[in-house]
């Protein structure tokens, strides 16, 4: 599903309108139309519906919607919050059309005195894409009373997105509005699948206005939302005759002292992700811990003690030409040396890999060691890793998720993937995709270690890191949400996750 922005969506508006021949009254009536469904069907029997409305386009789809609920014979009070002056031609039609139907606009200090109860709706048009700073004023004063009425009882239906709401972002500025259901126009718009938008947004559906096929295509995308049939078509079905050399073989280079489940966890992710066979390469003393409760791995010893460093090379190397893909970093001891000898391994050797958690400090760590990886490479940072690698605070990079996986794609050379509340994966020259699966439940230490031997498990069964990375980020936050819906999120372990990866191949008949 594609995602826009505020400025992609008015773009889409002038072709429709401008060049395409598409009447704005038309879009508008269409749209209000589809607020006035929405509501209706989120009304209580014999429920009013008090309509705000405030300047531009968004206020316009408000006055058609309160007209439309009035004709279907329900109760409806019309709430003006922008003089009409303030509003575009259009919007000032549909007032002016409300108003020869008898509906008499209130103003803001009315609004202040609106009651409401259960069963009634109140529609939010006061805002819609375009805001830039915190609401004021009377308009303000109407987010303040639809949050008043909602705790009384009413329900709140917001159009295009939630007033307040920044609309290529979610983020929330200022006051906004807390809808129970979001009804917007033609595609989803980002705000409302970040958070805290996707909270304040409730249930989100897209209303479709009739803008032109042409029109949507005229202005490129620059972002979507991985839905379930989408990620599952990236994972292809086994042939009937496959053995385990088809299904790939994986060498994960992880664990040390005190982190040997980091390295359990990543051999299960990849394990239950369905690699063919499965190496784990690390210190002796951590073998037996890590690879307890896992008789399907195998292992290799790396001799010696501490980080890793150049003496590593040449095993990790001989090892690396066996397999189909790597997997470097949970949990790996590391030093000077480490960042260098990640990226002699990986370039010496060809393949596919996986850099998570350490071994992505280690790049950070060693000086000259950031810059360009081979293309073939999937990065799986948190923003606290990112932030590092990229001499950056992590408020930089969260400000802007999007800017900054692409950004980051870019200058690495390679496939991102930036976990959290929404992870965003990225690559060079392709559209970046947000992941809409997941929990809070999964923010405890070693799911990224179950992502990381997942994306390696995919990589090593022949799927391109592109597609891997986004398949991977998908199925793992299903495998959150359904082992939460078992479990709850508090107690969620990361190796709760990794078992239920089985549920969703069931799910994908994979």
């Amino acid at each position: 599903m594609r995602l826009a922005t505020g400025e992609e969506m008015r773009a889409i508006d002038r072709t429709a309108i401008d060049e395409l021949g598409v009447p704005g009254l038309a879009l508008m009536e269409r749209a209000g139309r589809a607020v006035a469904e929405a509501a209706l069907a989120l009304a209580g029997p014999g429920g009013r519906f008090l309509v705000l409305c405030g300047a531009g386009n968004n206020g316009g789809d408000g006055y058609v919607a309160a007209r439309l609920l009035s004709a279907a014979g329900r109760a409806v009070e019309l709430y003006a919050l922008a003089p009409v002056e303030k509003l575009g031609p259009d919007a000032r039609a549909m007032r002016e059309e409300a108003l020869a139907k008898g509906l008499a606009p209130r103003d803001a200090p009315a609004l202040g005195r609106a009651e409401a109860g259960a069963g009634d709706v109140v529609v939010d048009a006061i805002f819609g894409t375009g805001l830039s700073r915190p609401p004021e004023g009377a308009l303000a004063e109407g987010i303040a009373a639809a949050g008043r009425l909602r705790e009384a009882g009413a329900r709140v239906l917001a159009v295009d997105v939630p007033s307040g709401l920044a609309a290529d972002t979610g983020d929330a500025p200022g006051a906004c509005v807390r809808a129970d259901r979001t009804v917007t126009f033609g595609l989803m718009k980002r705000g409302l699948v970040f958070f805290p938008g996707a909270e304040l947004a409730g249930e989100v559906t897209v209303a479709d206005i009739g803008l032109p096929p042409a029109a949507l295509a005229r202005v490129p995308a620059r972002l979507a939302l991985l839905g379930a049939r989408e990620a599952r078509a990236l994972v292809p079905r086994r042939e009937r005759d496959a053995h385990k050399g088809d299904a790939g073989r994986l060498l994960a280079v992880a664990g040390s002292a005190g982190k040997t489940g980091a390295a359990h966890l990543c051999l299960l992710g990849a394990l239950r992700g369905g690699v063919g066979l499965a190496w784990l390469a690390s210190r002796p003393e951590v073998l037996p811990l890590a690879l307890g409760g896992l008789p399907e791995a195998m292992s290799l010893a790396l001799p010696g003690e501490g980080p890793l460093g150049e003496r590593d090379l040449a095993p990790l190397l001989e090892a690396a030409m066996a397999v189909d893909a790597l997997v470097a970093g949970p949990g790996i001891p590391r030093g000077p040396a480490t960042g260098p000898l990640l990226r002699e391994l990986l370039a010496r050797s060809g393949k596919p890999a996986v850099l998570d958690a350490d071994a992505l400090n280690a790049l950070a760590d060693a000086p000259g060691a950031v810059g360009p990886l081979p293309p073939s490479a999937v990065l799986t940072p948190h923003p606290g890793e990112l932030a590092r690698l990229l001499r950056q605070s992590i408020a930089d990079v969260q400000r802007d998720r999007v800017a900054t996986a692409v950004a980051s794609a870019e200058a690495l050379g390679c496939t991102v993937v930036l976990k959290g509340a929404r992870t965003v994966v990225a690559a060079p020259g392709e559209v970046p995709w947000v992941i809409p699966t997941g929990n809070p439940g999964m923010a405890t230490g070693g799911t990224g270690d179950v992502l990381a031997g997942l994306t390696g498990a995919l990589l090593a069964g022949g799927i391109a890191p592109f597609d891997a990375a986004r398949a991977a980020a998908w199925a793992h936050g299903r495998a959150g949400d359904l082992a939460a819906r078992r479990l709850g999120e508090r107690g969620l372990l990361a190796s709760d996750l990794a078992h239920a990866l089985g549920e969703v191949w069931v799910e994908w008949e994979r």
